[in-house]
């Protein structure tokens, strides 16, 4: 088992509505647009590698002890998950509450570096140790915003001194960590917005087709919808009693 020096990071999506109600339809589509959106980030994670993805996150790892591009990264990743969500929502064909809330959904990020234990299972490569716990333990915080960027003394200190101007000290009491020193972005200070993409009728279509398509198996039960998802607590839909 080796032992390197690493910077993890976390891609976490929320903004789904806490209780969504039990709808083959909408979890299905939610299960969709979700991971579209997390390959949207995956594919703007640059020198980050997927070490795996757990449920509405992607968990990254770079080996080495060089943060300075995690500010670089977060932006880029931001901005690719805003483009696909815009273009989503654009989209659009469908009023379940998967899809209708395309809008509201959200990132943030948690970032930390340390030591992390590499092991090798077949083809996969699980990553261990206190380093991960800890970036884990940062998903639950005290931070007032939706979208951010949080982050240990460890990243936040070798930032640009204009980046450590923009952000805000939090100190945290994570489980089975004790008092742990932390510092948040506000993700809109480093990226805004991105331009709207156009309206296309052919792309709408072919949206709805491959959406229906990709969430056939999620829809006839054959797989669970929106398993693992740590942003969504599902709950049967209220039935209206009989007059």
């Amino acid at each position: 088992m080796a032992i390197e020096k690493a910077l993890l990071l976390i891609a976490d999506i929320g903004g789904y509505t806490r209780f969504m109600r039990q709808h083959r339809f909408g979890l299905a589509h939610a299960q969709d647009t979700v991971a579209q959106l997390l390959e949207a980030v995956i594919d703007a994670s640059g020198r980050f590698k997927l070490a795996k993805l757990e449920g509405d996150a992607a968990f990254f790892y770079a080996v080495g002890d060089d943060v300075s591009p995690v500010a670089k990264q977060v932006a880029a990743i931001r901005r690719a998950f805003l483009a696909r969500k815009e273009e989503l929502a654009l989209d659009r064909m469908c009023k379940c509450d998967g899809c209708t809330q395309v809008g509201a959904l959200t990132l943030k990020f948690v970032a930390h570096a340390g030591e992390v234990a590499f092991q090798k299972v077949k083809h996969l490569t699980e990553l261990a140790g206190v380093d991960v716990i800890l970036l884990h333990r940062m998903l639950k915080n005290d931070v007032p915003l939706s979208e951010y960027v949080l982050m240990t003394d460890a990243v936040h200190q070798r930032l640009d001194p204009e980046l450590r101007q923009l952000s805000q000290e939090l100190e945290h009491d994570f489980e089975g960590m004790g008092r742990t020193a932390t510092h948040y972005i506000d993700l809109s200070a480093l990226v805004a917005s991105v331009p709207a993409p156009r309206p296309s009728l052919p792309r709408k279509l072919w949206h709805k087709l491959t959406m229906e398509l990709r969430s056939l198996k999620y829809v006839l039960g054959l797989k669970e919808a929106c398993e693992g998802f740590r942003n969504v607590e599902i709950v049967d839909a209220i039935v209206p009693k009989k007059p």
